[in-house]
């Protein structure tokens, strides 16, 4: 069975001026997606700045996230690291928390050949009993798992289940559906192209555009599984410009960026990511007044 289907919101870490967590602010927006309908929250991914956090906060923050979700909606703990000692323990952690699943991110830096990544997956999957999606977003990484990868860790390992799919190549997507044949969950890793990924049997979208859009983002999805294929188009398409403006600079500097126009965070980050530039600012303000949001 599926963790999630749907839109899964791949949620920022609020932080203080300080740099340390900001709790209140974060169980805020956590309230903010359950009422707004997302469908799983994903904590401590990339847009959760989990590279800055120590394994300390970051296994603070996900224990902190399954308390306020309180089994609402699932949540997926990010707990994958270049280290395979590390994804391990931060994977054994989040378990023990009660946490409904795993994102592992393929090592990034290292460069791991196929049979490094199957073995590195494997080994976290053989230390845990929740089902695990993998993350494969090489142009983080610099590292991409191949299809025939992914198929091979999902048949030898039983709580390996799927795969957020971020290459942003929809041929290799098509490929994985292919020799997949419906036993891999695919969700988009891309926010621009969460109904393609449908449309080849995906289960939904782990998503940044969520953070600003939840109702909407769920909707792409739900209105595409509802056979509203029409309509689940037009929402995607109207979303394109503020989804452009999201990306413009790397995330998730635009997406904090996007919070603070809200009035749901402070606009803070930990180095070396960097405020928003004014001029890339101004687009996405725009943006997020072009798509109703302000």
């Amino acid at each position: 069975m599926s963790i999630f289907t749907g839109a899964g919101v791949a949620i920022i870490t609020p932080m203080n001026a300080d740099g340390s967590v900001n709790y209140e602010q974060f169980k805020a927006i956590v309230e903010q997606q359950i009422a707004g309908g997302t469908d799983a929250i994903i904590v401590c991914g990339t847009t959760g700045e989990a590279s800055t956090l120590s394994h300390e906060e970051h296994l603070d923050v996900i224990k902190y996230c399954v308390e306020v979700v309180a089994g609402r909606v699932p949540v997926v703990a990010g707990t994958g690291s270049n280290c395979t000692e590390t994804a391990v323990y931060l994977s054994t952690e989040a378990e023990k928390y009660g946490v409904d699943g795993l994102l592992l991110v393929s090592p990034y830096y290292n460069k791991a050949t196929q049979n490094g990544l199957y073995a590195h997956f494997k080994a976290v999957a053989d230390a845990v009993k929740i089902p695990i999606i993998l993350y494969n977003v090489p142009g983080r990484t610099g590292c991409n798992i191949l299809p025939a990868t992914i198929v091979r860790l999902c048949k030898d390992c039983e709580n390996i289940v799927g795969v957020k799919e971020a290459s942003g190549n929809i041929s290799q997507v098509a490929k994985l559906a292919s020799l997949a044949n419906g036993e891999i969950d695919i969700y988009s890793g891309n926010d621009d192209q969460i109904v393609p990924l449908l449309a080849l049997g995906g289960k939904g979208v782990i998503s940044v555009l969520s953070n600003v859009a939840p109702r909407e983002t769920h909707d792409i999805c739900a209105k595409y599984f509802e056979g509203d294929v029409k309509g689940s188009m037009e929402l995607q398409l109207k979303a394109i410009e503020l989804i452009d403006a999201l990306f413009c600079e790397v995330n998730p500097i635009p997406v904090k960026k996007g919070m603070e126009l809200l009035g749901l965070c402070e606009n803070n980050l930990r180095l070396p990511l960097t405020p928003m530039e004014e001029a890339n600012a101004q687009k996405l303000e725009k943006a997020m007044k072009d798509f109703g949001l302000l």
